[in-house]
């Protein structure tokens, strides 16, 4: 597969799908910040809407603009942010036992992990709220899929639809099921992961927890950098 250009307006126009392959939209545009980074990318949904979001949620697979869920950056995050500080705290405590650090200052730093920790955790509670309202949608598109499978199986029984019209609502379907549950297993997975680090009293190291980066694919990156231009005036 070719190289993403490094000019990201080459990709105005082109398509943008989620991690399922669903169709989110198309590329309107982008935010530059004055240092030349991108901040923002503008999406023309397919309804008309225009909707702008984060450059961070967004990856290029080959010819592939591949959108992230806010939910999924955001549990990484936490997975890391948590262990990380109670790992500190721990490293804390043992320079206090060792007596490498007075005791005021051991309070001092130990509060602050401690209020950094709680609100990490707070955080963490909410957004397994949120996945779990996901996964609620989720069953309930799961249920209405099921149910359209039903009811076109009984129109073509009784002769309303013909084969070819079956078949082209039978693979809609069948697509539809195949994101959903592919998403919820993707919810149910970050749901329990999080869940295990805002329960547990110790931290395992992330590769024990299932949160290890994967190898980097070669194909995939991020949305390129506009290209700095350097203006040289010349003597006439």
């Amino acid at each position: 597969m070719p190289k993403p250009s490094s000019n990201p307006f080459l990709f105005v126009g082109k398509d943008v799908v989620d991690e399922y392959g669903r169709q989110i939209g198309r590329i309107a545009s982008f935010m530059i910040n004055p240092d030349g980074r991108i901040n923002t990318v503008f999406v023309e949904h397919g309804d008309g809407e225009f909707l702008c979001y984060p450059n961070n949620q967004f990856r290029v697979n080959g010819n592939n603009i591949i959108f992230q869920p806010a939910v999924k950056l955001k549990v990484k995050s936490l997975c890391d942010e948590i262990p990380l500080i109670w790992r500190k705290d721990q490293a804390l405590r043992e320079l206090s036992e060792k007596k490498r650090v007075t005791t005021e200052m051991f309070n001092d730093i130990h509060q602050s992990f401690e209020g950094a920790l709680s609100q990490l955790k707070a955080d963490a509670q909410a957004t397994i709220s949120d996945i779990d309202r996901q996964i609620e949608k989720c069953t309930q598109q799961t249920n209405d899929l099921h149910s359209a499978l039903v009811n076109l199986e009984i129109e073509r029984e009784v002769g309303r639809i013909d084969d070819k019209s079956y078949q082209a609502a039978m693979g809609m379907i069948q697509r539809g099921l195949k994101w959903v549950n592919a998403e919820r297993n993707d919810l149910e997975a970050m749901r329990s992961q999080l869940s295990n680090i805002v329960l547990g009293d110790t931290f395992a190291a992330p590769e024990e927890l299932g949160t290890e980066e994967k190898a980097p694919n070669p194909e995939e990156t991020t949305l390129p950098e506009p290209p700095v231009v350097v203006h040289v005036n010349q003597d006439s």
